[in-house]
């Protein structure tokens, strides 16, 4: 979810992020960035998790099995926070947003993990949830209206995952519910309190 809210953001409404001067190679490198930190590196951890028996499938169907991830994933991505805000001087002069969304990504992760040492929260409501709270923001607070047309097929995408969800027995409708409202609210926050 990371890479596809940064991927809107990127290239669909640079002047969001104060990146509309950089050319589509430097906004592709900072995507690419972006995915090794939030998407390659912890499904390797998780894959390793699964090879010495910790976890028993990459899906984390069992509660037991999400915490670990959960926790060592919200890591990592504080620490891909980290670099983008504080490493990475260039980037996070132009554009400290950056940090800031990777940052409220894991408090929303972090809280996920939270929630599911005892109830079983949907990780895909959090993420989806927290990529409309995002663009919602933008377009209620800066009036960036480029960003209209993706947030409705990004509702449309919503109900597809909702409902598969659904389908396959992943979740409840509250548990649905539940993360898709955690994700908005800390994405939507996030615009509200910290975006200049």
């Amino acid at each position: 979810m990371p890479t596809l809210l940064f991927a809107v953001l990127l290239f669909l409404a640079p002047s969001a992020l104060n990146l509309d001067m950089f050319g589509d190679s430097l906004r592709l490198s900072l995507l690419v960035l972006i995915f090794v930190g939030t998407f390659m590196v912890p499904a390797v951890l998780t894959y390793y998790l699964l090879r010495i028996g910790y976890v028993q499938d990459m899906q984390l169907t069992n509660l037991s099995d999400r915490r670990l991830p959960y926790f060592m994933t919200a890591l990592i991505y504080l620490l891909v926070a980290y670099l983008f805000s504080f490493q990475m001087r260039a980037v996070s002069s132009l554009a400290p947003e950056i940090g800031i969304l990777i940052g409220s990504i894991a408090v929303s992760i972090l809280l996920g993990g939270v929630i599911s040492l005892s109830w079983q929260i949907s990780a895909h409501g959090i993420g989806i949830g927290g990529v409309i709270g995002v663009i919602a923001g933008l377009i209620a607070r800066f009036d960036v209206s480029d960003l209209f047309i993706p947030l409705l097929v990004l509702v449309f995408l919503t109900g597809l995952v909702a409902s598969a969800r659904l389908k396959l027995n992943a979740h409840t409708p509250a548990q649905i519910g539940a993360g898709l409202a955690l994700g908005f609210v800390t994405g939507l926050l996030t615009v509200y309190w910290f975006f200049i």
